[in-house]
């Protein structure tokens, strides 16, 4: 009986460490979310105030 007791408490404390580093992962992807929303709002708000010149990719402009 007290090595199931032995290994329940290991399971449970692996459990409790699973769960701990599943929280942090959570938090940090949220985050990473959040910067990368304002990244592409940024991108955005730029592409929309250039003047009226399109880069497409690494094409070459024309006077090349």
């Amino acid at each position: 009986m007290s090595e199931i007791e032995e290994r329940m408490a290991h399971l449970e404390r692996a459990i409790d460490d699973m769960s701990d580093v599943v929280a942090r992962q959570a938090n940090e992807i949220a985050l990473l979310t959040r910067r990368v929303q304002v990244l592409l709002e940024r991108e955005k708000d730029r592409d929309q105030s250039a003047e009226g010149g399109a880069v497409f990719g690494d094409e070459r402009p024309p006077h090349y």
